[in-house]
């Protein structure tokens, strides 16, 4: 089945965001993908919104640094305030993605937090993870070689990664190992052990001070000559970091590993990979690369040969934003049970690799638990554009879809919808669940 021009503006909008309502894609659809790409991922864009998240995050505070001799009433007292702190900067960053008018650069920031997946249950300071949520935003159209040279001095990433326990009289090699295998190079391409050793060595001497900052120590900094990747020298962040970035693994596994987060589940052909390394460039440009990506020809193919099942994020806020579901107590409840019990709440990943991908995500279990959610979500949303339409199974039919942003379903969830007749709630949630809505 071939694709239409809107439903493939529906599918850039709704890959590179939270979803999309048939407005949404009836505005990008009539200025033109490219144009539209051009300048929601645009360096000015990001810059702007980052400036504004930095404006508007939460002040919370550091935890303060263990007291063994603290009382059983003060240590837990501790530890309650470091759940808040990381409650709040969960809370945070869920709403700033049911409620932003930049949708885009929530998703990329997203996007980038899955890349270097670190989850607040280990580090366990708020203010960490927001801090490091700020740089992705910071760095998530610039240049990746900034971009890495930062995180890798990030102090949640070092702590998520045992590097403050690196040091020259005891090497930690977490942090050389998974720079390598996930975050630049990809798992056994261009590097051996001894490469992942040796980068152990350059990196020592990180640790994290008491009021959250990565500070250098010389003194548990490896002194000797290291070699990495055919790079000699008393090497440290800066040199790993060239040495790595500068494979011809480094950019394939990028461009790859982004394909797979937005565009489709198989690799790149050879031509679109050869266009994706062209944009990324010798710059290292994460903005060029996911524009590349979002405009490719390829991209445009047939949804049965690049569909993506919806994750749990994308499906539970992005309904909520179609529905305008408002900020109340019991919807933000609803929505941080929904997200936890399918098993993505941002800023807890399950491990080093991010989340799982694909029919991961459509148990029967997950299914449930969307049943649920959905029928609380719709009630408690805006159902005027499905309401106001003409009585008619036809046309109310026709406005729910336009409502999740679907041009048209199979014959299973057309008979669904006609069994809902006129009834927005039913319309609704029917698609809300269907498998349209769930994989696109």
């Amino acid at each position: 089945m071939t694709s239409t021009p809107w439903e493939a503006t529906a599918r850039v909008l709704k890959r590179a965001s939270f979803g999309a309502t048939g407005t949404d894609i009836d505005a990008a659809h009539a200025q033109g993908i490219t144009t539209w790409v051009a300048a929601t991922v645009s360096s000015e864009t990001f810059a702007a919104a980052a400036a504004e998240a930095r404006h508007t995050a939460p002040d919370v505070p550091m935890p303060a640094p263990r007291d063994h001799s603290a009382t059983r009433e003060a240590k837990r007292a501790a530890n309650a305030a470091q759940r808040k702190a990381a409650e709040q900067v969960i809370a945070w960053w869920v709403e700033r993605i049911w409620t932003t008018t930049k949708p885009v650069v929530e998703k990329i920031t997203f996007g980038w937090h899955e890349h270097w997946a670190t989850s607040v249950k280990k580090v366990k300071a708020g203010r960490l993870m927001l801090a490091q949520n700020l740089t992705l935003r910071e760095h998530g159209t610039g240049s990746f070689t900034t971009m890495a040279t930062a995180l890798t001095r990030d102090p949640a990433l070092l702590h998520w990664l045992d590097a403050q326990k690196n040091t020259a009289k005891a090497p930690n090699e977490n942090l050389a190992r998974e720079l390598m295998e996930l975050f630049t190079l990809g798992q056994g391409h261009g590097y051996t052990e001894t490469d992942v050793k040796e980068a152990a060595r350059a990196l020592t001497g990180w640790r994290i001070a008491d009021d959250g900052t990565a500070t250098f120590d010389a003194k548990r900094h490896d002194q000797g000559t290291k070699t990495v990747l055919g790079v000699t020298g008393n090497l440290g962040v800066e040199e790993v970091l060239a040495a790595i970035l500068a494979r011809l693994e480094h950019p394939i596994h990028l461009a790859t590993r982004w394909w797979h987060r937005l565009a489709s589940p198989t690799d790149p052909g050879a031509d679109t990979l050869g266009r994706l390394l062209a944009a990324y460039g010798s710059g290292r440009d994460n903005g060029a690369l996911l524009r590349a990506i979002l405009t490719d020809p390829a991209f445009a193919a047939a949804p049965a040969t690049n569909s993506l099942v919806v994750t749990p994020v994308e499906w539970t806020l992005g309904l909520v934003r179609a529905l305008k579901v408002p900020l109340t107590d019991a919807t933000r409840k609803r929505v941080r049970e929904a997200l936890t019990q399918l098993g993505q709440l941002p800023m807890v990943p399950p491990d080093v690799s991010g989340w799982p991908s694909g029919r991961a995500w459509l148990s029967t279990a997950a299914a449930t638990v969307r049943l649920q959610a959905a029928d609380h979500l719709v009630t408690a949303g805006d159902l005027s554009a499905v309401a106001d339409a003409a009585a008619t199974p036809t046309a109310r039919s026709d406005a729910a879809l336009h409502l999740l942003g679907l041009a048209r379903v199979g014959t299973r969830t057309a008979a669904a919808l006609a069994a809902a007749k006129t009834d927005p709630r039913a319309l609704v949630t029917t698609l809300a669940l269907s498998p349209e809505y769930l994989v696109n």
